[in-house]
């Protein structure tokens, strides 16, 4: 996220307990990063959990004049975890967005018919059941409804073997004339265990959960090594994205083998048309 002439990032680390925690990065070109060796510390109305530091899949959304980070946090189960930050150096956490269970809450980068948009997944306790991505709207930051279904996992068409058993968002979506552009992973299983993989879908500005175009092949799946070997393999997860439209440029950070953090480039323009050219039938 660029950030008074740098780069702030929000990483998941793990020491070696396992435990995962929030830490902040900053870096000067968004290549070489400085990761802070302290986990990140919240004020508010949730910070005193006892387990309001477990938190893993970051996503930091700016909205409002300010920056609102999304995770997965611990509430009995994994659930949707929100804080807000005007200058990445005081966090204050709001409350739950979600009743657990829950993974993979995305907020749009503005308010649409003056509400706040999250995308996430439901899901239990596990890995595996509940699949598809879902939108809620909120006129605060706290009180979330109008729950509405976006994508199931499995895509629109026989076959698509990439993104059948479950999907979720990944970084927040990016406005462009089409609609909003969501980079998403998708999951397949295997003789072997789950393949993570990225698609892309096109969503409507002013009714975002309505999909308008949605990539039936995947646009990036684990080859090379770090992707396919580590901590969990055969995972590429998308995260984070910059986009600069003077360029037609777009930076997706994404997670692989859970082991490494990673940069994969490509331009806005292609990325966008090989969605509208590759589209599941609806």
């Amino acid at each position: 996220m660029a950030f008074q002439n740098q780069y702030a990032g929000v990483f998941r680390l793990e020491d070696q307990t396992r435990f995962p925690r929030l830490h902040l990065g900053w870096s000067p070109d968004g290549l070489d990063w400085e990761i802070e060796q302290t986990p990140i510390t919240f004020d508010g109305v949730r910070a005193s959990d006892p387990v309001a530091d477990y938190a893993y899949d970051p996503r930091v959304c700016p909205i409002d004049n300010r920056y609102v980070i999304t995770w997965c946090g611990g509430f009995n189960g994994p659930t949707i975890s929100v804080a807000t930050t005007d200058d990445f150096k005081k966090f204050e956490r709001l409350e739950n967005a979600f009743l657990p269970f829950n993974r993979n809450g995305v907020l749009f980068p503005r308010r649409i018919g003056g509400k706040y948009m999250m995308l996430s997944r439901p899901s239990d306790d596990g890995h595996t059941p509940f699949g598809d991505v879902y939108l809620s709207q909120s006129p605060d930051l706290c009180h979330w409804g109008v729950h509405r279904l976006v994508m199931r996992s499995g895509g629109c068409e026989q076959g698509q073997w990439w993104q059948r058993l479950k999907i979720g968002a990944g970084p927040v979506p990016i406005e462009t004339d089409e609609g909003w552009l969501l980079i998403y992973h998708a999951v397949m299983d295997t003789c072997n265990g789950f393949v993570y993989s990225f698609g892309a879908a096109i969503l409507d500005l002013e009714q975002p959960w309505k999909v308008r175009y949605r990539s039936n092949q995947h646009i990036l799946t684990p080859e090379a090594d770090y992707e396919v070997y580590g901590h969990v393999s055969n995972v590429v997860f998308p995260c984070a994205a910059i986009c600069d439209e003077a360029t037609d440029r777009i930076a997706i950070y994404y997670g692989a083998a859970d082991t490494f953090c990673c940069l994969a480039n490509a331009r806005l323009s292609e990325l966008v048309s090989f969605v509208k050219e590759n589209s599941c039938v609806f």
